[in-house]
């Protein structure tokens, strides 16, 4: 049974966003390139086939414009984007293609992410044990972790400046040392670095820690 087009209403929160209003109360989110493409217009009567079109253009542009306003503030794993989107009540199959589309603009790149990541958060202090945990969080394929981290700075210097700020005055003291080996610990740094570093800057010879 064919309904008729009742509105276009264009949203005040979103650019590009409009509202298409059906008799019987049915409310559709389309946007500028759907209504250009079906030529809808109040008064329009559209077939079964042609609303069932309508909704299914107007779901794969809705995850997409959403896609689009989530890379605006951060940047995202394909597998982070589509998880969210999922999250966001946008079906696998619409999720799963806006997600394709974006990757094919350019907009996502995973390997650019995992040597985000590490950047990020080696000059937070943290060592390459964190790092591999936040790229598989994130959902960074496992075979791009490796060149990401090929890139990634020497840790011993910051090692040893994170031992030297914890024990500054409190060199001698061999519970702050366990405690500040412990931290470099969860801060993902192996035990051979952190040995390295103490024996360094001269605190132990590190065969009993």
């Amino acid at each position: 049974m064919p309904l008729k087009v009742e509105g276009l209403t264009k949203s005040q929160r979103v650019a590009d966003r409009w509202y298409l209003k059906l008799e019987g109360g049915e409310s559709i989110r389309v946007d500028t390139a759907l209504i250009a493409d079906f030529s809808l217009y109040p008064g329009r009567e559209l077939s079964d086939e042609e609303l069932t079109a309508r909704r299914a253009g107007a779901a794969k542009a809705g995850a997409k414009a959403r896609a689009l306003r989530m890379l605006g503030s951060r940047m995202y794993s394909q597998r982070e984007l589509y998880d969210k989107l999922i999250a966001k009540g946008e079906s696998p199959g619409d999720a799963a293609e806006a997600v394709e589309w974006v990757v094919h603009l350019g907009y996502v790149d995973d390997g650019e992410y995992a040597a985000a990541i590490v950047r990020r958060y080696m000059s937070q202090g943290y060592g390459l044990g964190r790092v591999r945990q936040e790229l598989w969080r994130r959902g960074v394929p496992k075979e791009l972790w490796d060149e990401a981290i090929a890139q990634a700075p020497e840790t011993l210097e910051t090692v040893e400046a994170l031992l030297e700020k914890r024990l500054s005055g409190r060199e001698n003291d061999e519970r702050e040392r366990r405690r500040a080996v412990d931290m470099l610990r969860r801060r993902g740094f192996s035990w051979q670095e952190i040995k390295s570093a103490l024996m360094k800057i001269g605190l132990t010879d590190s065969e009993d820690m």
